[in-house]
């Protein structure tokens, strides 16, 4: 399979690498080949089966804007532009193609989406909670689009909405190298329960990720990264 990585940051780059171990041909943009999405043209796309996007919120849009244009299927990690999906949905319908989204491609991270749903019990049960997450300095974004994500799935199964004082707090910590942890903590005057996801390396990101590409190449569609990891166990 031929892809395109656009971004060569820490996972853009680990994206190439494991896509190479796993027999693919790869080709990488820097965001300074690729201003503007000036560097994905109908050529230099024609034999691409994949676009990976792991670049920043400034400029994920205009790349897939540029690659649904050129009728592309892509894979998105970038986070930030959450306020624009129902848009870019509506967009890849229209094209046609395949897309895959998440906040986090790391199998465990999905996992604890899946815990955090679970978790929404405890709120039923007159539980607080609050999301505490923490990532390197250099991390554009806060909070975290895997902590917003979080969040909507400790809600997602509520029966009555979330009054103001309910709300849930989310926590943004930013230094060092830290790869990523998320606590989620369920508080009541009885007990706390504590959920932690702590990534050791940003491979398990870079994996997902071309697991990601594998599977939606030739496929139709707007995806989460749940839809790649249902299908993979059925």
């Amino acid at each position: 399979m031929n892809l395109l990585v656009l971004g060569r940051g820490k996972t853009g780059a680990l994206v190439a690498e494991v896509a190479q171990e796993r027999g693919h041909t790869v080709r990488a943009l820097a965001s300074a080949e690729n201003a503007g999405a000036a560097g994905l043209t109908a050529e230099a796309l024609k034999d691409i089966d994949v676009v990976i996007d792991f670049t920043a919120p400034a400029a994920v849009l205009e790349n897939v804007a540029a690659c649904l244009r050129h009728q592309k299927n892509m894979v998105v990690g970038t986070t930030g532009w959450s306020a624009e999906l129902p848009r870019i949905r509506a967009q890849v319908s229209a094209a046609g193609t395949g897309f895959v989204h998440s906040t986090n491609f790391s199998i465990g991270v999905n996992v604890f989406f899946e815990i955090a749903r679970a978790a929404s019990a405890a709120l039923e049960n007159g539980y607080t909670a609050r999301i505490i997450e923490r990532h390197h300095a250099q991390k554009k974004d806060a909070p975290s689009g895997t902590a917003i994500t979080l969040r909507s799935c400790l809600l997602s199964e509520l029966k009555a909405p979330v009054k103001p004082e309910e709300k849930i707090e989310i926590a943004s910590i930013r230094e060092g190298d830290a790869v990523g942890q998320h606590v989620i903590l369920l508080d009541s005057p009885n007990d706390t329960l504590m959920l932690v996801h702590d990534a050791k390396s940003r491979r398990g990101f870079a994996q997902g990720a071309v697991l990601a590409a594998e599977w939606v190449r030739g496929k139709r569609g707007f995806f989460e990264f749940r839809d790649v990891l249902k299908a993979g166990a059925e």
